[in-house]
């Protein structure tokens, strides 16, 4: 079960890049690159993950800028509302 997880997670980034890489302007349009650097992050967001996040997964952060990480989040967001699904609800 928890490498069917951390196989959707994987699915997700890049679905995700895709995406980002199709809506976002001229501007951004290595985004999907930076978001394909975070691959190294994959262990530490998957339910069930504990360990503090390595050296490489904060420096790939640290690569990302600030737009198309939140333009991502956003995009990720609206994804249940395309695909005829209840929005997300993540309250604890």
């Amino acid at each position: 079960m928890a490498a069917l997880k951390s196989i959707l997670a994987v699915v997700a980034v890049l679905v995700i890049s895709v995406l980002v890489q199709s809506q976002v302007g001229e501007a951004q349009q290595s985004c999907p690159a930076q978001l394909t650097s975070l691959n190294v992050c994959g262990q530490y967001v998957v339910p069930g993950a504990t360990a503090d996040p390595s050296p490489q997964c904060c420096t790939a952060l640290q690569t990302v800028e600030h737009d198309c990480l939140c333009n991502t989040l956003r995009i990720a967001a609206r994804l249940p509302s395309r695909c005829s699904m209840p929005p997300l609800n993540c309250g604890n």
